[in-house]
This record gives structure tokens, sequence and C-alpha cells, in this order.
């Protein structure tokens, strides 16, 4: 069950300035143009894949997961608001089926106020260990109430805590407001709060997805599945 917990306004914190500093434009280029990596860890084929792209994404990610790479769930999300502007963040997969990727956020934030405006969204997987990559194009919408509450009971209960109370993407006057929150949100339920109402998941429906296997001298395999009335199609792409 659902409930909400306002969050307490923010001043805006005093901003302490530093002098400027000039860097040249070697400063800031210094070993970008000539960083270089050579991809031979594998390769891809049409033979290799599975005709069902989830089916697909939950092999690789086994992969990278026992290859024993840091979050392998990862993913970085874009979003668009209202206004046209592209954003981008880091947040976790927690949840991969038929039908398609989900994952959990403040409904508030930023990311959750430019879903709400348009519900549209890609994320983006990078495993530089295994030089792969995958993409995820699609539309957004919200996990059932019951889904999201059965996740929310399920984590730990510290990070329970900080999700009821944090006005995420706010500006807040200092760390202290928030620890202070916490402390009186763990007196009122020392056995753990209900999912707030500002705080669920997100259901990523896939329309496209890619699989991107880094290979030498830059001829990486690249495949797209596209969805259609009843299967995916399956295309090779030029790198």
């Amino acid at each position: 069950m659902a409930n909400s917990f306002a969050p307490v306004p923010g001043r805006r914190p005093a901003q302490k300035t530093r002098p400027a500093r000039a860097i040249s434009q070697r400063a800031y280029t210094r070993g970008v143009k000539t960083e270089r990596h050579e991809y031979e860890h594998g390769a891809i084929g049409e033979e290799g894949l599975l005709s069902d792209p989830i089916a697909q994404l939950q092999i690789w990610l086994d992969e990278v997961r026992d290859s024993g790479t840091v979050e392998p769930t990862a993913m970085s999300l874009a979003t668009v608001d209202p206004d046209g502007r592209p954003s981008n963040r880091i947040v976790l997969l927690r949840g991969l089926d038929a039908r398609g990727l989900v994952f959990y956020t403040n409904y508030l934030s930023h990311k959750g106020q430019a879903l709400a405006a348009n519900p549209f969204a890609a994320v983006t997987f990078w495993w530089g260990g295994m030089e792969r990559q995958v993409r995820v194009e699609g539309a957004i919408e919200r996990v059932p109430a019951a889904e999201a509450d059965a996740y929310f009971e399920g984590r730990p209960i510290k990070s329970r805590y900080a999700s009821a109370i944090s006005p995420q993407s706010k500006v807040i006057g200092s760390r202290e407001e928030l620890e202070v929150k916490m402390a009186e949100l763990q007196e009122a339920y020392p056995e753990g709060p209900p999912r707030p109402d500002h705080w669920g998941g997100y259901l990523l429906i896939p329309e496209k997805i890619e699989f991107w296997q880094g290979r030498r001298a830059r001829l990486h395999d690249r495949f797209l599945y596209s969805r259609t009335d009843a299967a995916w199609d399956i295309v090779r792409l030029a790198p």
C-alpha cells in the first residue's frame, strides 16, 4: 500500500566559487585524439543469435555477470523533456521478461517528469570488458502498483527509507536535512516504511534492440532487432 511522504522544501545552499583558471585547448584534448583500443574479444553472427532479443539479452547479461563485471545491470537511460531537451543518467535494470525491461525510480524526479510528458525512452548497456553494447528503444509505462510494492518490500531497509524521504533532483540545503528526515522516518516506521506514492517502477517495452560486438579494425558486428506484429525482424548494420 503506497503512502505519501511529502519532502520538506530545501533552501538553496550557498555556492562557493573558485578563481577561474586558464586552460589551453591542448589541455582539453590531450590524449583524447590519440586514445586507441583494439577490439578483439569476440564476434557475433546471424547463426549465433536467438530469434527473441529478450532471450539474447538475458544470455549476454548472464555472461557479463559471470565475468565479474561490476554493476552488470547498469544502463544509461535517455529521456526527452517537454521542451525537446534530452538528458541521460545511469539506472539499474531490475526486471527482464517477455514484456520488456523494468527499472525503478522517483516519479517526481527529472526523469520521471520527462517520462510523464514523453513516455518513450532509450537505454544503453556498455560492457567494456567484453567489448559489447546493447541499445534498446521503446515506449514506457508504469508497472502495476502491486509489482512495485513487492519490489520495494524486497529492498534493503535503508534503501527504502532513503527512497521515501528523498526529494530526488530537488535542491536541498544540506546533507543533514536528509539525515534528519531519515531518522524521523526510522522512528515512525521501525520495521521499514511502505512504498511512497512518488516512487515506483517503469516498464520499457522494446521496439528496437541492437546488439554490438567490437571487432578488429573497427569492423564491428551490429545486429538490429525490430518488432513486427508477431515477431522480430533481424538485420545486420554497417559498423
